[in-house]
């Protein structure tokens, strides 16, 4: 659970801190808007990430669902610095689909926490086969870290492409191959 008064202390002894005077009329909100922020872009803390899978829809095809760039942002766990990119999931079903927009909704669950981006990208993958239990399962996760990019190394521009495979994707490289082919292909 989100505790908004310990951020709103965290953010006053953050600022003075950094030598700024917590009460000047500039920051005197600071706190207040650092709590509330918190609590959106750390929303998927307590929430589950597969609840949005349980709706599911028959279906008689086996063919590759591909929902692709997906926008998300994310906490790296590290340094607390935004990473942010898209995500591409994909899976053969094995009888039921579930609503497109499920897909998003889950990358976003699990972007909305203090993460590292090879996690987020497995959790999605085991959340659609857990829910879905689809043939296979393939998903990709391309995002700029902001740790990498604006302190540190400083290599703005750089990206880091994360893969979690599943089930036939693992055992069918022209099932992985056909998953790139319709990445390449749409863009």
């Amino acid at each position: 659970m989100i505790d908004e008064n310990k951020i709103r202390e965290a953010a006053r002894l953050m600022l003075e801190g950094i030598g700024e005077d917590p009460d000047r009329e500039g920051l005197r909100e600071t706190p207040d808007r650092i709590a509330r922020m918190y609590s959106e872009i750390f929303s998927g803390m307590d929430a589950d990430g597969s609840a949005e899978l349980s709706k599911v829809f028959s279906v008689d095809s086996s063919e590759i669902v591909l929902e692709r760039d997906i926008p998300f942002y994310s906490m790296c766990e590290h340094h607390m610095l935004p990473f942010y990119g898209r995500a591409h999931v994909a899976y053969v079903p094995d009888g039921k689909v579930v609503g497109l927009s499920k897909l998003a909704r889950t990358v976003e669950i699990y972007a909305r926490r203090l993460q590292i981006q090879e996690r987020m990208t497995g959790q999605i993958a085991d959340a659609v086969m857990e829910h879905l239990a689809p043939k296979g399962v393939m998903v990709m996760v391309e995002a700029e870290h902001m740790c990498m990019t604006m302190r540190g190394v400083k290599k703005p521009g750089s990206t880091t492409v994360s893969l979690a495979v599943r089930g036939v994707f693992e055992e069918d490289m022209r099932l992985q191959e056909r998953f790139y082919s319709m990445l390449r292909g749409m863009r």
